[in-house]
């Protein structure tokens, strides 16, 4: 039998396979499969969200918060602090501290919050005088919630037809760049206006947040059975204490002593009580002042309370008054027509 012949090869590619560079795709995906990368490009990423910002920049407002100001700074000294931001500032309000005397606050609204940042930057850890220590800690505002009092203060204004004006130069009380303060008692002024008053109290109701300081013995600091000297001001207390107001006279040879609940004053040298003498208001003559004692809640003296002399005394004598003032009202009226019955007399 005849064998048959040998089958041909498979014919050659044409090409050879290009060899690639990179690893075997783990997945097992050929490499010639994927796209080749080119040498000439750099591969792109797309871009990453920017984060959110911060909560403190999305609500903050043109305001500032100054706590802890000095009771002692006064409003004018507190605008010449403030300086060249007082033209940028649209309004100020003094807040009280409930339980510190010696301290307010003040919230401050900016016409940009450009200005608020500066403000921030150059008073934030600033000292407010060269010669304390108190520091200034300036706080961003996110919200301001009035009270009842105040809310109803500022609907009253606001629903009135006329704008409200500055006690003190009586303009209208716009918000200029010139500023608005208002003080603790709710009254508002311009701050050029409020820079002029020298006093810590307000110009219109003479509000003064400060409180007076409390009497003490100079020495021991007792607060009882004080005593104060007429000449010098030295409070010293009693001889029932420590006896430092009789100390005080042995040293100054001052030997006149008001005691502060009594109102009595004391003669070291003659070792009695001195005669006070006050003018009387309805004949102007000089009578003694004998009303010692203190002085009830409702202020009545509580000796001259239950004398029946002197409340008859007191009683005669605004009486004698309301005659007085009566007689002189008619003497005055009976000349006045006495003169125009005179005229029409001279006219006829």
């Amino acid at each position: 039998p005849a064998i048959p012949p040998p089958s041909p090869p498979p014919p050659l590619p044409s090409h050879p396979p290009a060899r690639s560079s990179r690893s075997p795709s783990p997945l097992g995906t050929p490499a010639s499969r994927r796209p080749a990368a080119s040498s000439s490009s750099t591969p792109t990423h797309p871009p990453l969200p920017r984060p959110p910002p911060p909560r403190h920049l999305i609500f903050r407002k043109p305001q500032v918060f100054v706590p802890a100001v000095p009771n002692h700074m006064t409003y004018a000294d507190f605008c010449r602090f403030c300086g060249s931001f007082v033209p940028h500032m649209l309004e100020m309000r003094i807040v009280r501290i409930d339980g510190a005397e010696d301290q307010y606050s003040v919230l401050i609204k900016f016409d940009t919050l450009s200005s608020t940042d500066s403000f921030y930057k150059h008073f934030n850890g600033k000292q407010f005088s060269s010669l304390e220590g108190d520091v200034s800690r300036i706080r961003f505002v996110e919200d301001v919630h009035y009270t009842q009092l105040i809310e109803h203060a500022h609907s009253s204004i606001t629903s009135s037809a006329e704008q409200p004006t500055c006690p003190v130069c009586l303009e209208r009380l716009d918000q200029d760049p010139g500023g608005i303060l208002t003080t603790i008692c709710n009254h508002s002024f311009h701050c050029s206006c409020i820079s002029k008053w020298t006093d810590s109290s307000c110009p219109v109701c003479r509000y003064c947040q400060q409180q007076p300081e409390k009497s003490m013995c100079s020495v021991c600091g007792t607060s009882e059975n004080l005593w104060i000297c007429v000449i010098c001001g030295n409070v010293g207390c009693g001889r029932y204490k420590g006896g430092h107001a009789i100390e005080h006279w042995k040293e100054t040879e001052h030997c006149y002593s008001l005691e502060l609940e009594t109102q009595k004053v004391w003669d070291y040298a003659g070792d009695n009580y001195v005669h006070r003498l006050i003018q009387s208001k309805t004949d102007g003559k000089l009578v003694e002042y004998n009303c010692y004692g203190g002085h009830e809640a409702d202020g009545i003296c509580s000796i001259c309370s239950g004398d029946a002399g002197m409340d008859e005394a007191l009683l005669n004598s605004k009486v004698e008054a309301i005659v007085e003032e009566y007689n002189d009202l008619l003497t005055s009226q009976l000349d006045k027509q006495r003169n125009v019955s005179l005229y029409v007399f001279v006219l006829i």
